[in-house]
């Protein structure tokens, strides 16, 4: 039988994950299918554990289901245990296993498709929500030579920045910082990566002049829009990404949890470039 897999999130019809395991899967040559399923914002549990119920073998999971997903979990990966948030179950005989794969695709995605190694880098994250929670651990690991965390609310950047400094057995090649945005008047960063959700609402983040260093990669770990954090790092000559690449990367992670084999993803991303 065909291994059936899916993602579930609210809204997900957007979602351009079916398309990309579809193209792993025959790349791959695996046998499985992979469909997009809405669930309701108070629903997602039952819904996950009805799919897994009738076949289902692993799920992704996004907004707005990454915190529940995580308490789902049975068992969980330490990336994910650190996270507080998990993107990819797997159901199997010893229950329902938690991981996220957002932190790997982003670092991937830098090193590998944007030639972006974040060791020895000033790296400024914004935000301190979700998505940000994500990557700090796997940001820090590269070994950067800061990494600051700025967000609207300052204590929420502090208090996360602290959170990951005192991680218990981990060993970290730099300690992470945080505050608000009015902090970072005077500072200049090599590696800027947007995890607000201001580009969905079109809004501009209040970023001093200069932020941007010479030769500076501006990510937007948003894709399919400009953003206005990209035109503002445009604007100042920084090179700009946005998070597609991400978005594969972290999917052909998954695909790895699930299947054990890792998929081309420079195909893929180029695929789905195309208009």
């Amino acid at each position: 039988m065909t291994d059936r897999y899916a993602v579930f999130g609210n809204p997900v019809s957007h979602s351009k994950s079916p398309r990309i395991h579809a193209l792993f899967a025959r790349q791959t040559g695996e046998d499985m299918s992979y469909e997009a399923l809405l669930a309701p914002t108070d629903g997602f549990v039952a819904a996950a554990r009805a799919f897994a119920s009738a076949g289902g073998r692993g799920a992704n999971v996004t907004v707005p289901f990454k915190e529940e997903a995580w308490r789902l979990a049975d068992r969980r990966s330490p990336r994910a245990e650190v996270a507080g948030a998990v993107n990819t179950l797997e159901f199997g005989p010893d229950g329902i296993f938690g991981d996220n794969t957002d932190g790997a695709g982003l670092v991937r995605d830098l090193k590998s498709n944007l030639g972006c190694d974040v060791a020895g880098r000033r790296v400024l994250l914004l935000g301190a929500g979700g998505a940000a929670r994500g990557v700090v651990l796997p940001l820090l690991l590269e070994g950067p030579e800061e990494l600051f965390i700025a967000n609207r609310s300052a204590e929420k950047a502090a208090r996360l920045a602290v959170e990951f400094a005192r991680l218990p057995g981990c060993a970290l090649p730099v300690k992470p910082q945080g505050g608000g945005f009015g902090e970072l008047a005077g500072a200049s960063y090599d590696l800027i990566i947007n995890a607000t959700s201001a580009g969905l609402q079109d809004a501009r983040l209040p970023l001093p002049l200069g932020i941007f260093a010479a030769g500076s990669l501006a990510y937007e770990m948003l894709y399919g829009r400009d953003t206005p954090f990209m035109a503002q790092a445009r604007a100042v000559g920084a090179r700009v990404a946005d998070g597609l690449g991400m978005l594969v990367e972290q999917a052909a992670e998954a695909f790895f949890v699930w299947r054990g084999k890792r998929p081309e993803t420079g195909p893929v991303i180029a695929a789905l470039r195309q208009p």
